[in-house]
């Protein structure tokens, strides 16, 4: 009977967790809502991913790469501006259009390369073999951008900054949703303990290494989709 009463519990905390983590995401950014018809896959290499049943995802050989919809951490602007005591250099609406679109830029050249590097075609027409990824960046959050105004002042931190990345993939003859995945990356500092100098060349750098960390795992999940493909046959 206990051990009933603990397979019970045990489920109970497991479900209350799954629903934790759903309303997380939901809460933290708007378009990223779980799709009712998707479940929640323990084999993914994303923090959090949710697939739909028997899905194949092995099948797919070639990818439409959308461009990617980024949006800074509310407030960031206000927040950033607030410990900037020169008015030259305050954070504008021109400086995070010009980071939004640098990133918009740089996903789709990291994104490309790792895919292809992995033996996947971009392309840009719908077809049998083709998936339709659908990825937007949000809570970017950039500790200290260089925003190159005169008399810059150097800045000094521990971390470059941090992003969350939902990504989903779609059927792209169907429009059938296949996959859902969530992801958090903090750019840190990793072989010095203490702060580093911050700027355009080591932002861009943090960025490029965020977004090959990610591109590399939905390549990682492509890859283990094919595996077991070549398993079960």
């Amino acid at each position: 009977m206990k051990a009933v009463i603990q397979i019970i519990t045990n489920s109970i905390i497991f479900l209350a967790s799954i629903l934790v983590l759903s309303s997380v995401i939901a809460m933290d950014e708007p378009n990223a809502r779980i799709h009712d018809s998707l479940k929640l896959e323990k084999d993914s290499n994303f923090d959090l991913a949710y697939l739909l049943p028997d899905a194949d995802l092995g099948k797919y050989n070639k990818i439409i790469l959308q461009e990617a919809d980024i949006t800074f951490k509310k407030n960031w602007k206000r927040d950033q501006n607030q410990t900037r005591r020169s008015l030259t250099n305050k954070v504008t609406d021109k400086d995070m259009e010009r980071i939004i679109s640098k990133g918009k830029d740089s996903f789709v050249q990291v994104f490309t390369d790792i895919l292809e590097e992995g033996g996947y075609s971009i392309v840009t027409k719908p077809g049998e073999d083709v998936l339709l990824v659908r990825p937007s960046i949000f809570d970017l959050d950039i500790n200290a951008p260089d925003l190159m105004s005169p008399g810059r002042i150097t800045t000094f931190t521990e971390s470059a900054g941090s992003a969350k990345l939902f990504l989903e993939l779609y059927d792209s003859i169907t429009g059938q949703i296949l996959f859902q995945s969530f992801d958090k990356r903090r750019a840190r500092w990793t072989d010095i303990k203490w702060a580093m100098p911050t700027n355009s060349v080591t932002n861009r750098h943090e960025a490029i290494r965020g977004l090959k960390y990610w591109a590399g795992l939905l390549r990682d999940d492509l890859d283990n989709a094919k595996s077991n493909n070549a398993k079960n046959n």
